[in-house]
């Protein structure tokens, strides 16, 4: 009997937060800080609901909900993946809306002679994500066709990995810029943006969001998708260089 009552005791002692309802979002992994922020504020708003985000790429968390991972809202970095989990219907059409967008920007170190994209001519070295395997690769590679001045620049183009890589020969001197998105140039520590491109020149990068079927049955993720809708959500990717419709 006493043991009955100490365990009872313990159970009214445990912090309600043990009792919060949780709110599992999928996020592609280039909005981690920015998502981090959202979700912490949230949950000082409403004390009784936990936001568990799972960052990672699109492309990786897509396949983990189609292979049955928990999930009641998922961020893409492209539509692609989202279109997959529409059609396998892990995703009601209909939820699906965009989220936030990024853009290209040319980044370097300041000093260099660029107030327009024609002047990447007078560039000696640019570092850009390979166009075979990165998104931020081929919307440069396109821009730059675009704008006539892939040939001139061909041979100058640097290869790298990703994006990130991409931003750490400018940020470290190593090419004279490098084509990345804005949201990566503000997390350099030297290099500086030095030009935004044009978007005409290339497909508008973003970032589709939706409830998942799981989710639109779960009131407090309802709650939250509405929540990612306001002006104080806007504000926070804006602070981190996404670009809010």
């Amino acid at each position: 009997m006493r043991s009955l009552v100490i365990a009872l005791l313990l159970s009214l002692s445990l912090d309600s937060s043990s009792f919060a309802a949780e709110v599992r979002l999928s996020v592609a992994a280039s909005l981690t800080e920015a998502v981090k922020e959202i979700a912490s504020g949230y949950e000082k708003k409403v004390a009784d609901v936990k936001i568990l985000p799972n960052f990672a790429s699109a492309g990786a968390l897509a396949k983990q909900i189609s292979q049955g991972a928990p999930a009641d809202i998922y961020i893409s970095a492209n539509p692609k993946w989202m279109n997959y989990l529409v059609a396998v219907k892990l995703i009601p059409a209909e939820q699906v809306r965009i989220f936030a967008c990024n853009s290209l920007v040319l980044a370097g170190r300041p000093g260099q002679d660029v107030t327009s994209l024609g002047d990447v001519t007078k560039l000696r070295r640019i570092a850009i994500a390979s166009p075979k395997s990165s998104p931020a690769g081929q919307y440069a590679e396109q821009a730059l066709k675009a704008a006539g001045l892939y040939d001139k620049v061909k041979d100058k183009l640097i290869m790298a990995q990703d994006v990130r890589q991409a931003l750490i020969y400018a940020d470290r001197g190593e090419t004279d810029g490098a084509f990345v998105y804005k949201t990566d140039a503000l997390l350099a520590k030297e290099a500086r943006i030095l030009l935004e491109v044009p978007q005409e020149l290339y497909d508008e990068v973003t970032y589709p969001i939706a409830l998942t079927v799981s989710g639109v049955a779960k009131p407090e993720a309802v709650a939250f998708a509405e929540y990612l809708k306001t002006d104080e959500v806007g504000c926070i990717l804006k602070k981190y260089g996404f670009v809010v419709r």
